[in-house]
């Protein structure tokens, strides 16, 4: 096999640090204090993997779908050429999904950027997977692009080529020792529900996602044997229902100036939705599937931890209470206990749909684990008895704000994203709430990760240097273990993300991969950050020293190399 130019980096690098010493690293957080992790901390069996997904890391443009669709959105390709970058847009049956079309209008993405190649794990999957292992994980979590598996979704055929590609991806997978996490829904759908039925605000959205669940169970279930059905349907609702932010961009006053859209009503429309289609498609995975194929089937929620904003208020500890019902709960109190959380249905009323008796029996206890994303920490606000900016005092919101900071202090560092800081006890504080809620529910973080404030023309080896991410990585991973000391079910820990990739409406501004993609040169070469190597001196109980013994930085008027390590 052919060595890449970052595997040689990474291989050289390894066998120097292994030289020099044979101590676990310490590295210096918190004006000098010491953190230490080591991964005989955590069982034996827990799984340590990063996470991608798949319009973020693979979803290509098929241009006879748009052109099917939407001779409107042709039209704008052709006029900034963007049918003309060098990549396999065509290629093998993928149908056009929202993101395709959301991403292509001016003005939803920063810089207009979009996932039409992303990193082009699509081709370069083989040696993706062979970084991973050269990583030392044992897991890796990905998600299934439902317009590859089927292009129209249950209105046509199954897309064969599609198959075969996450085939390939499972099967090479597992000759490395990797275990398989598959999402089958991680936001991107195919086009052609939206605009035949209005996707998640119509209930026939269900029967699609069956339909493609079942495909994926079929086809893939002989070796996958961990499902989440859906990545954040919280934040999704949010997102797309709320504010406008996400496909279909549906949003009303004050929460955004949307064309269509009622942002009090349709997020609780939209997740019921979601939540329905998760049951009937974990009811036919535990009924048809699982005894043959011995997996388990799940759900990712997005979850903030969150702090009264004034100590000495009840109101805000109460404040904190709804926060956690009306973004935690709201997903994962209905697949345990058959319900929406009361503090939702109090202040909600008729807005709130409800089960029906049929409904309770099919979603109560449809869960086998909870996979839990979670990044930081916020402040929560009354919104009842003080006051508060537009919107927070509409019961759509729990009549609460969140705030990054109070008397002028973060909460926590500051990151790339304006409501992410850096505040490591909010880990131990949601597992210990997700275990007291759900009865100390087996649990996944599926998602955990940092992203550096952006600094104008930083590149090259400056880039690589990403000790702030090891500092995260590190204490996180120590708030996490002191949970599970106390009794927490947690086995597994995924670090968002592999890869340098595209982050939504923030295209590719920010930065959560341990290894850096070079967009520079349109490359999309893969290098190794110093947090790669700390990942994996972790894993493999080897010796990762203070980034300054290994890289002095060099002057302004030296080359540096992409490498940046050497």
């Amino acid at each position: 096999m052919e060595v890449t130019r970052s595997q040689l980096c990474f291989f050289l690098l390894f066998i120097a640090l292994f030289l020099v010493g044979s101590s676990l690293a310490q590295i210096s957080i918190n004006n000098g204090d010491e953190q230490q992790i080591y991964r005989s901390q955590f069982p034996q069996g827990f799984f340590f993997g990063t996470s991608t997904s798949s319009y973020q890391a693979l979803l290509l443009l098929h241009l006879l779908e748009i052109f099917i669709i939407s001779s409107l959105f042709l039209r704008f390709c052709i006029s900034t050429q963007c049918i003309q970058i060098e990549g396999a847009y065509l290629e093998d049956g993928k149908g056009l999904s929202n993101w395709d079309v959301f991403t292509h209008i001016p003005g939803n993405i920063q810089n207009n950027e979009n996932g039409d190649f992303a990193d082009d794990h699509y081709h370069r999957y083989l040696d993706d997977i062979e970084m991973m292992h050269s990583l030392g994980v044992n897991a890796y979590r990905f998600s299934i692009s439902w317009a590859r598996i089927l292009p129209r979704g249950r209105f046509g055929n199954v897309n064969l080529k599609g198959i075969e590609f996450y085939n390939k991806i499972i099967d090479s997978l597992l000759i490395r020792g990797i275990e398989p996490f598959v999402t089958i829904f991680h936001w991107d759908m195919p086009q052609i529900l939206e605009d035949t039925y209005g996707g998640w605000l119509n209930h026939l959205i269900q029967e699609d996602f069956v339909h493609f669940a079942t495909i994926c169970f079929k086809e893939f279930g002989d070796r996958v044997k961990h499902w989440m059905t859906l990545n954040e349907a919280n934040l999704l609702a949010e997102f797309s229902y709320l504010t406008g932010q996400f496909p279909p961009s549906h949003c009303s006053p004050p929460f955004g100036n949307c064309s269509v859209g009622n942002s009090n009503v349709e997020p609780l429309i939209a997740m019921h939705n979601m939540l329905m289609s998760h049951a009937k498609a974990a009811d036919i995975y535990h009924n048809d599937f699982q005894e043959k194929q011995g997996g388990l089937i799940g759900i990712v929620v997005n979850a903030f931890m969150y702090e009264p904003f004034r100590d000495d208020e009840e109101v805000d500890r109460e404040a904190v209470n709804r926060a956690l019902a009306f973004n935690v709960a709201w997903m994962l109190d209905p697949l345990v206990y058959g319900e929406y959380p009361a503090e939702m249905r109090q202040y909600l009323g008729l807005d709130l749909p409800r089960f029906s008796d049929k409904e309770k029996e099919l979603i109560r206890g449809s869960l086998d684990f909870i996979g839990l994303n979670h990044y930081s920490t916020l402040y929560a606000k009354d919104c009842i008895y003080s006051a508060c900016p537009a919107g927070s005092d509409h019961p759509i919101k729990g009549f609460l704000t969140t705030i990054t900071e109070r008397d002028g202090i973060p909460i926590g560092e500051p990151t790339g994203l304006k409501k992410v800081s850096v505040v490591p006890r909010g880990m131990k504080k949601i597992v210990d709430y997700l275990k007291e809620r759900y009865n100390n529910m087996p649990t996944f973080v599926t998602e955990n990760g940092y992203s550096p404030k952006i600094k104008q023309n930083e590149q090259g080896q400056y880039m690589l240097q990403d000790v702030d991410r090891i500092k995260f990585h590190k204490a996180y991973l120590a708030a996490l273990a002191s949970a599970m000391r106390e009794g927490a079910d947690v086995r597994g820990y995924f670090i968002w993300s592999l890869l340098d990739n595209f982050e939504w409406r923030h295209g590719y501004s920010i930065r959560f991969g341990l290894y850096h993609v070079d967009r520079i040169s349109n490359s999309l070469q893969r290098d190794p950050k110093l947090s790669a190597t700390w990942f994996t001196s972790f894993l493999t109980n080897t010796t990762f020293f203070n980034h300054t013994t290994l890289i002095s930085a060099p002057s302004h008027n030296q080359n540096v190399s992409h490498t940046g390590l050497l």
